[in-house]
């Protein structure tokens, strides 16, 4: 008699598992709109590298084809997009990235990114831009909703803090960056990049000993080291938002 050896079998197990995609909402007309990416990826190279970016469509509202070809010119910048956003439409087709369903904006544990989004005003200061993480900084210590970073942040290290201020007692080198909910205060020079702000507050401040940043973003409106080289470089500085313009400005 013959018996079948018991066969082995092991349950799949699903879990869920939230991340932080970036949302690019193109705009018409769509030329102006791919120059004003092209600046910001200029400014920030490589910043879309390994970061989920949903393509939310509901105000182009374009064809199948219109589609295709977006996010092919996007392919060509390094921006891989992982979903669709838009209401009603056409089928995409296996060939284009699935359409998202249920989508929620960040409110405390995320970031959205708005590129192009840009005002200026003469004599306020410093001009903006949007916003705006690669590996993690090493340890930083908590207090309540404040974090405070006792040693510098080296040049390829990244802070996200979704619940309040980032203090740092040193320097923030060039090639990191500090995203906050809160504002930012750098005790040290500022080399890198501080976006504070970054989950919606507009009383969200940035400020530094000494100015020399690639960039700096509060809610979202940002400024490039080339346009604060006149005003704010190399001096103790802070950053707030005025009627919607970014004002970097002296201190004292």
């Amino acid at each position: 008699m013959t018996f079948a050896a018991p066969v082995e079998t092991k349950s799949i197990r699903f879990r869920a598992r939230s991340f932080v995609a970036f949302t690019l909402t193109p705009e018409a007309p769509l030329d102006v709109w791919l120059e004003s990416l092209d600046r910001w990826i200029g400014n920030s190279p490589g910043y879309f590298a390994g970061r989920p970016v949903v393509l939310d469509l509901n105000t182009l509202k374009p064809d199948v084809a219109a589609i295709d070809s977006l996010v092919g010119v996007l392919g060509q910048r390094g921006i891989r997009v992982y979903a669709i956003e838009m209401d009603g439409g056409a089928e995409l087709g296996s060939h284009l990235p699935p359409k998202l369903i249920g989508a929620k904006e960040a409110t405390s544990d995320g970031l959205l990114l708005h590129p192009g989004r840009k005002k200026a005003e003469e004599g306020k200061g410093d001009e903006q831009k949007p916003e705006d993480g690669k590996a993690p900084a090493k340890p930083a210590l908590p207090g309540g909703d404040t974090l405070m970073v006792r040693t510098p942040i080296r040049s390829g290290q990244s802070i996200f803090h979704a619940h309040g201020d980032v203090i740092v007692l040193g320097s923030v080198a060039s090639g990191s960056e500090i995203v906050a909910a809160g504002s930012i205060h750098v005790y040290g020079t500022l080399r890198g990049r501080a976006s504070a702000g970054a989950l919606g507050n507009t009383s969200a401040r940035v400020f530094c000993r000494r100015n020399e940043a690639e960039l700096i973003s509060v809610d979202g409106w940002y400024t490039t080291a080339e346009e604060m080289e006149k005003v704010s470089r190399g001096k103790a500085v802070q950053a707030f938002l005025e009627n919607d313009v970014l004002c970097v400005v002296p201190l004292g």
